[in-house]
């Protein structure tokens, strides 16, 4: 939000400066209006367009020191007040007051701040969302811009006619490639358009109120109207809408639009007449007089450009156009210095630099070193300043006033800073750990102690947000511990922070095959053996594949109920494997009963069927500390045929978004996913994936990949089980000896 209004706050100034350009045009306008060629009058504008779209500027400006000014003497007029109860609620949010209302306080005094928290809220949203306001608006208008535009032209071309008589259409022709225009121009007949206009963008067209005209007038017509488009008036038009849309708030832009429209038609009047000579004025004049006859059917949009737009312009044109001449040595010299004179005063002006505005994003904000008596203050001022910052910040807190404490954050010292993060870190409250982290000044240590605390404890939500105010040469180095370290998550979620998504896919897809490789070594060496999906024991197709740890959480589980033995393998604290063995019938039972949980059980999607059809299934467990924010956690590859079943059961305790579904192994974007299941958090609500399928068509058997991914903010504690059952049409056959 705070990036935002400062953007918000470049482009005001952007705003200002071009009011200042505006208002020196108009008066270079009135007073040198006859010393001007209507073309340049017409031109100039897009030097102030330029200023009031690019936030670009010289570093040194008139904007920029107007408002280093203006906030030096807020900062100076603002200055720090003495808490006058340092038990009760900071001064600053008291305002003075009579007796009376000070017994009120003293009687009410939950009240008054409840009120008092309240009002600041509500000032502190409006403010952080001020930018929206603008945007909204922008767009609102733009829409309805575009939209009549859009109107217009359906209207228009409701009524079109071509027009077909070869002489017309010859003499139209001849005229373009005169005038170097390559590109064909239609002509058509509307008689519900008021007088002869251009429209369209890339497919050019001439229309007109009548083709019953002299071959004059239409001459005349045909050269005014290909004058705008050879000058792309028309893009020149909506570049000015565009900016009167975003500057919507400006009526000096508003001021600039109209003019710029009648400039418009001024400077195509004096292209033509430079073209056709002087002598033919009057007959142009009379041809412009015609079209204007016919005003008032239709009223026009900004979008298109015609012959006559407005009839209380008609004087004042016919008279530049009786009084035209053709430009002089003497004008050109001076048009150009005008020109050079308003470059400058554009570069003068300025704006609010963007390098001053990012910094005020990261600047602490700065005590007055003048307290009210004009003096410096002692040190118990500032020791009692101190104890009113952490006052208001403790009643911030209390209160859950995220942007009140967002503002007092930052004046706090930095043991005190430490503290609250220390708290909101073993608390678990990220969301003001978040808010307490942009707070922090650019060159804090605390951004380092806590980016150790929480990589050591792997904490990844809270490390992601200190990373967050780090830059490409702090997260490196990161990066690199954690590859040497093989914490997976934090290289996916570093990866991500430097965008370099494609370095992280290529290492995940090469550290998958240096496990596979590794764990086919590791069973190799105790009689193991895979064949893609199948494992061997000593030659024999395995039926229960049991590969556990020592806290019994499973290392490898998978069922072939085509095997003939079952394997249970056990490891050491190290995951070391320590022994293989046959698994004896109370194993297996024992397994196959924790595989088939209560719920499945109770469940007819998991009954055996009339024909004694039985499913095998394979229980994958969820265990997982943090999922990040958009981070995709696979866990495993399967072979899925018609008539297997798919059930889950996952939660999460914090996030708001779980998604668990299958995918492709060449689809690692998701792009489309299988039996997926995707939940939000709803209020008072357990974030969790619970359902039920049965593999089939139009879904075809294959291999593919279980996922599980964090939707919407960093997932914890994400628990629970992923079954899947395997379908058969036998019986589990008992341990071979």
């Amino acid at each position: 939000m705070q990036k935002m209004n400062i953007v918000l706050k470049v482009f005001l100034s952007m705003s200002f400066s071009g009011s200042l350009l505006i208002l020196v045009l108009f008066c270079v306008k009135r007073f040198l209006k006859d010393k001007t060629s209507r073309q340049w009058q017409y031109y100039i504008w897009l030097i102030v367009i330029l200023r009031l779209l690019l936030p670009f500027g010289a570093e040194t400006n008139l904007m920029g020191k107007t408002y280093q000014a203006i906030d030096q003497i807020i900062t100076q007029s603002a200055p720090l007040s003495k808490p006058q109860n340092p038990v009760n609620t900071p001064d600053i949010l008291t305002p003075a007051a009579g007796l009376e209302s000070s017994n009120k306080s003293a009687n009410n005094p939950t009240e008054e701040l409840t009120t008092a928290h309240s009002l600041q809220d509500i000032a502190s949203l409006l403010i952080n969302h001020i930018w929206l306001i603008w945007l909204v608006a922008a767009l609102g208008m733009l829409i309805r811009k575009v939209t009549i535009y859009q109107g217009f032209i359906w209207y228009i071309h409701a009524g079109l006619s071509p027009v077909s008589d070869i002489v017309i259409l010859d003499h139209l022709s001849i005229t373009a490639e005169r005038m170097g225009i390559k590109k064909p121009i239609e002509l058509y007949v509307n008689p519900l358009i008021s007088s002869p206009l251009l429209i369209g963008f890339f497919h050019p067209c001439i229309v007109l109120p009548s083709i019953n005209i002299s071959e004059k007038d239409f001459q005349y017509i045909v050269l005014h109207e290909l004058i705008h488009y050879k000058r792309w008036d028309m893009f020149y038009k909506w570049l000015v809408q565009f900016t009167v849309c975003l500057h919507w708030f400006n009526p000096f832009v508003h001021l600039m639009g109209q003019e710029i429209t009648k400039a418009c038609e001024f400077s195509c009047d004096e292209a033509v007449l430079s073209k056709i000579g002087c002598d033919n004025t009057q007959d142009y004049g009379k041809t412009l007089l015609n079209a204007m006859a016919a005003v008032g059917k239709y009223k026009e949009t900004p979008g298109a450009v015609t012959l006559s737009e407005n009839k209380k312009l008609l004087k004042e044109r016919l008279g530049a156009i009786m009084n035209f001449k053709k430009t002089s040595k003497t004008r050109r010299l001076l048009t150009g210095i005008l020109t050079l004179c308003i470059i400058f005063g554009a570069s003068f002006v300025g704006i609010y630099s963007v390098a001053a505005a990012s910094s005020q994003i990261s600047d602490k904000p700065q005590i007055s070193v003048i307290n009210e008596n004009n003096t410096l203050p002692t040190q118990e001022e500032i020791d009692a300043h101190s104890t009113d910052y952490s006052l208001q910040a403790e009643q911030y807190y209390k209160t859950g006033s995220l942007p009140l404490f967002e503002i007092t954050f930052p004046r706090l010292d930095e043991t005190t800073q430490r503290s609250w993060l220390e708290k909101f870190y073993t608390d678990g409250d990220f969301a003001f750990f978040s808010v307490a982290v942009r707070g922090l000044d650019a060159n804090s240590s605390l951004f380092a102690d806590f980016a150790e605390k929480s990589y050591t404890d792997d904490e990844i939500a809270f490390f992601s947000t200190l990373t967050d105010c780090m830059d490409e040469t702090e997260l490196n180095p990161w990066l690199e511990r954690a590859l040497i370290d093989e914490k997976w998550a934090f290289q996916s979620m570093l990866f991500n922070k430097l965008d370099q998504n494609n370095e992280f896919d290529k290492l995940k897809d090469k550290q998958e095959k240096e496990w596979e490789a590794m764990q086919t070594a590791e069973y190799k060496t105790i009689g193991v053996t895979m064949d893609a999906k199948n494992y061997y024991y000593q030659g024999q197709l395995i039926n229960i594949f049991l590969d556990i740890r020592a806290n019994n959480s499973f290392y490898t589980l998978n069922t072939n109920p085509a095997g003939t033995v079952n394997i249970k393998i056990t490891r050491d604290a190290n995951d070391k494997i320590v022994n293989v063995s046959y698994m004896t019938e109370a194993e297996v039972t024992e397994l196959l009963h924790d595989m088939s949980d209560d719920d499945i059980r109770t469940n007819d999607d998991w009954q055996a069927s009339a024909e004694g059809r039985t499913w095998y299934p394979q229980l994958i467990p969820i265990n997982l500390k943090t999922v990040a924010d958009g981070e995709i956690v696979y866990l495993g590859e399967y072979t899925l045929s018609d008539g297997d079943r798919i059930w889950y059961n996952v939660l999460a305790e914090t996030g708001n978004g779980l998604q668990v579904g299958f995918v492709k192994p060449e689809d690692i974007h998701l792009n489309t996913t299988y039996y997926s299941v995707e939940n939000l958090r709803q209020q008072n609500e357990t974030l969790e994936c619970n359902a039920s399928f049965t593999f089939k068509p139009p879904v075809k058997p294959g291999t593919y990949k279980l996922f599980l991914r964090a939707t919407n903010g960093t997932l914890e504690n994400v628990k629970g089980n992923i079954s899947i059952g395997f379908a058969a049409d036998a019986t589990i056959l008992t341990p071979h000896k």
